[in-house]
């Protein structure tokens, strides 16, 4: 389990710890990869189609050095969810910020940037790319010789669980909904970003295709060691899968509540029926539905 400082008490709920408050900075040890103070989003601000969509977000998520911390992010459709994550990325029309602070690695977001790689629900792959070309898409721009990168590139084909002589010139076209996404987790991790920013990357998967790529994405991250910022409306997904668990509020969203969670040690079909893990899984639906009936009120 992650460490936190002893001014930070917690209840427990199975696997899972609820801390007494939101952490700020004062409750950290480690500098802080990604730091929200007051942050606040509104779009078309001043104008009467004005909405916000985040509001007062404060949170901070620590630089773990040689391994990187699992942040999954949960709460009531169209909390902002998204937003956050978009605001980390720097990807208009959520960036920039309306008020409030931002900062990654201790400096405030200019833009999109190679230290952040970003994996979304949808299939981005390029059609006319191969699986081979769309892995090694990011080293092609930049610059990197092609015997180089195709070598890189074979060997994230193997690490996400494709075939390298069956797959690696099929298109797109070709593939299931899982193979996609692993073709898309490549083309980001092969980069070595600091910070991997993943919105619903398998909420259009089957459920035995999602459980096999939550525990790749497990093994993944442990030899990548970087930070992880994912959003899912599947709280067994993100209590499986995350060190540290936020729960939003109803829009416009903020944050209202911090859980840690111990690291999976078993493939997910396993670890997810047991006791303690339900017994967090429930805790953690039961503060969204707390959420979820505000909006009947």
């Amino acid at each position: 389990m992650t460490e936190k400082t002893p001014a930070v008490n917690a209840q427990g709920f199975g696997v899972a710890q609820e801390l007494e408050h939101v952490r700020t900075p004062d409750d950290v040890v480690n500098p802080p990869i990604v730091l929200f103070k007051n942050v606040t989003k509104t779009y078309h601000a001043g104008h009467a189609n004005a909405f916000t969509a985040v509001k007062d977000v404060n949170f901070v998520v620590e630089d773990l050095p040689g391994k990187g911390e699992f942040v999954c992010i949960l709460g009531p459709s169209g909390c902002g969810k998204s937003t956050i994550l978009r605001l980390i990325a720097g990807l208009q029309p959520q960036w920039p910020h309306t008020s409030g602070t931002v900062l990654v690695q201790d400096k405030p977001i200019s833009g999109s940037g190679a230290d952040r790689g970003m994996v979304f629900q949808d299939y981005t792959s390029f059609d006319h790319r191969t699986v081979l070309d769309n892995i090694t898409f990011g080293l092609e721009c930049a610059g990197v010789p092609r015997y180089i990168r195709n070598d890189w590139g074979r060997e994230w084909i193997e690490m996400v669980g494709l075939n390298v002589k069956k797959d690696q010139y099929k298109y797109p076209h070709e593939l299931s909904g899982g193979m996609k996404q692993r073709v898309a987790i490549a083309r980001t991790l092969i980069l070595n970003p600091k910070i991997i920013l993943m919105d619903e990357p398998f909420g259009a998967l089957d459920p035995y295709t999602r459980l096999s790529m939550q525990d790749l994405l497990v093994s993944l991250w442990r030899q990548v060691e970087a930070t992880i910022f994912f959003i899912t409306h599947s709280v067994e997904e993100a209590v499986y899968l995350g060190d540290r668990l936020y729960v939003m509020s109803n829009s416009p969203g903020t944050i209202l509540h911090e859980l840690e969670v111990a690291p999976p040690d078993r493939p997910a079909s396993e670890m997810q029926r047991e006791p303690e893990f339900q017994e967090a899984v429930n805790h953690v639906h039961d503060l969204i539905l707390a959420e979820e009936e505000k909006k009947r009120v």
